[in-house]
């Protein structure tokens, strides 16, 4: 088991690393036109399809920033923001269930969609159906550890999935022997995770690079406001 974890999550985390990055880079370098999600919507947009969709993507968002701090915050800054070893994972267990129970939700309603709609079906790729079903898989084995970890209140488990993390972060040696006690259904989400990290660059996933960041700040939107004043004010004359 120890050679297992090691190739695991010794090896395993900077391999999935590499290729999610330099994956992404070599993807956008030669095939910059298929930078797309390849959306369905045109095919259905039911509004059960619009519900399923935001309730899996705010989901996924909120986990993933409550993983990345969560497991990256330091130890000692705990009290400084008012949190102990406890707290922090009673506050993880109940955000985590909630955004994790969200997402379950609204991926079952887009997987559904996506693997037994005539059209959708028929419009999405391989990689389409593989990374969504992925993504559920994983978001089941996360729900499945808050019971875990409601019967280890002292925040041991907590404690050694962020040694982990923070010492691979910094290519500190050792970081799988952190794992070594931690319970099975962890180390399989935390394989999973990784895994989706090392289908990154091949999956429509990559589109999230290409979020519009800058889109709210746009000028046409200080036309939009002028034109609907303009509007209110024909209206009331």
């Amino acid at each position: 088991m120890d050679t297992l974890d090691y190739i695991l999550f010794q090896i395993y985390p900077y391999i999935a690393g590499t290729i999610f990055l330099l994956g992404s880079l070599v993807r956008y370098d030669m095939s910059q036109y298929t930078w797309k999600t390849n959306s369905s919507q045109l095919l259905n947009n039911s509004m059960v399809f619009q519900i399923g969709n935001y309730l899996f993507h705010l989901g996924i968002i909120f986990l993933f920033f409550g993983h990345l701090i969560g497991l990256l915050m330091p130890h000692w800054l705990y009290p400084y923001v008012g949190l102990t070893v406890t707290s922090k994972q009673l506050l993880a267990m109940v955000s985590g269930g909630v955004a994790g129970t969200a997402a379950l939700v609204g991926g079952s309603i887009l997987l559904y969609r996506r693997l037994f709609h005539r059209l959708v079906s028929a419009q999405s790729l391989r990689g389409d159906k593989f990374i969504l079903i992925l993504l559920y898989v994983q978001l089941v084995f996360g729900l499945a550890t808050i019971p875990v970890s409601a019967q280890h209140l002292d925040g041991s488990e907590m404690i050694a999935l962020a040694d982990w993390a923070q010492h691979i972060v910094t290519f500190r040696p050792g970081a799988s022997t952190y794992l070594a006690s931690v319970y099975w259904v962890f180390k399989v989400h935390l394989f999973l995770g990784l895994t989706v990290f090392l289908v990154f660059p091949f999956t429509r996933l990559v589109h999230i690079w290409s979020v519009p960041y800058r889109y709210a700040a746009r000028r046409y939107q200080v036309v939009r406001e002028y034109r609907t004043r303009a509007a209110a004010r024909s209206e009331r004359a």
